[in-house]
């Protein structure tokens, strides 16, 4: 067969390929670029409105204007701006709600991009770290850390050790996925959902056993609570490195946009493109690997937020994840910081753990999704 031939048929192929990827029409698209860049700015304006207003609430009430006073006087020492504020208003909004909401944008904005990007590498819209397993090996690895560890370690010591083997136990789990899911031939997004289910169940049933089989009540606890997501841990101190790795691994998404289109478009149209997306399935799973590990040792398991933000993203958006990524990282940071608000003032003189919260609220919206069998990549 001629060369020539070949390359018309591919550029043929590539160029029906984008067609259906995009918008239905060239009408059309200059209006839906606006109206995304309309949807983003929104939504950044309205997460930098929750966080005012989830500082601002709690057990003692202050009001927003003590709060945007304190943050700009502190970021910028604009001063006169701290002189008509109580002291202990700006202890209370500096040293221990600001950090705390800050943690909770942080880890509503990891947890929908690892959503995003997993439901794209399995093609799969109903997949998310916790799925495939990524999130139970995590869980595994901080509780055999904290069972063993609390003993020795306190403070910043035990909160690193904790961070490192939940990255350990997330890495062991994804390796785990990926051995199980390349037995009999080629890697598949079937199979990797089926093995990611597996694996999910050892770590567990031998997270669970661990539990059982220890003596250290303050050590069942701990593992309890943070089993059941908390951003408590929220301070300025361990805040640097969650904040670090969700905005390294967003521009790193940000630019493989591409790539994450032509997943959603099958594994025969990568091959025609000349993509080798196994190879991009191995990397991103590893990513989101060191993703789901830090926020699991930052702030506990929060389920729900990696499964059904995206697909709130796909009916404003679409499935382009060039708009799909930032949106879905800004709503995730808007869910959980009013998800928190909600876990400190449902119940008096108690918090709840913020991940019953997040399933509550997300395991209905689930059931509708499945009611209505909205659960595909759909085109826009």
């Amino acid at each position: 067969m001629p060369k020539n031939y070949i390359l018309n048929y591919s550029n043929k192929m590539e160029d029906t390929l984008k067609a259906k990827a995009t918008t239905k029409s060239h009408k059309n698209l200059k209006p839906v670029k606006i109206t995304n860049l309309i949807v983003i700015t929104g939504l950044f304006i309205f997460l930098i409105i929750s966080i005012i207003c989830a500082v601002a609430i709690g057990s003692v009430k202050i009001p927003t204007t003590d709060v945007y006073k304190v943050i700009l006087y502190k970021l910028f020492s604009i001063k006169g701006l701290e002189s008509d504020i109580q002291r202990q208003f700006v202890d209370i909004i500096w040293q221990i709600r600001l950090p705390r909401v800050l943690l909770g944008v942080i880890a509503g904005m990891g947890l929908a991009l690892g959503g995003v990007v997993m439901q794209a590498t399995v093609q799969n819209p109903l997949a998310d770290p916790y799925i495939l397993g990524i999130s139970s090996g995590a869980t595994f690895g901080a509780t055999f850390f904290i069972l063993i560890g609390s003993n020795v370690l306190t403070g910043t010591l035990l909160n690193i050790g904790v961070a490192f083997w939940a990255f350990i136990g997330a890495l062991l789990a994804s390796i785990m996925v990926f051995k199980l899911s390349s037995i009999g031939g080629r890697i598949t997004p079937v199979k990797l959902v089926l093995s990611g289910m597996v694996v999910s169940l050892i770590c567990s049933a031998f997270s669970h056993l661990m539990v059982y089989l220890t003596n250290n009540n303050d050590a069942v606890r701990s593992i309890s609570e943070w089993a059941m997501g908390s951003l408590t841990g929220g301070k300025w101190s361990n805040l640097w490195l969650p904040t670090l790795v969700v905005l390294i691994l967003a521009a790193f998404f940000l630019c493989q946009c591409r790539v994450m289109n032509t997943m959603l478009l099958g594994d025969e149209a990568a091959i025609t493109l000349g993509i080798d997306l196994n190879k991009y399935r191995k990397s991103y799973m590893l990513i989101v690997a060191i993703l789901t590990g830090v926020l699991v040792s930052s702030c506990g398991i929060i389920g729900f937020i990696g499964l059904v933000i995206p697909h709130i993203t796909r009916s404003l958006v679409g499935s382009n994840h060039k708009n799909n990524l930032p949106v879905a990282m800004l709503i995730g940071g808007i869910f959980l910081v009013w998800a928190d608000v909600l876990a400190r003032i449902i119940l008096k003189n108690m918090e709840m753990p913020i991940g019953i919260i997040t399933s509550s609220l997300g395991a209905p919206f689930f059931i509708y999704i499945i009611i209505k069998r909205a659960y595909s990549f759909g085109e826009r």
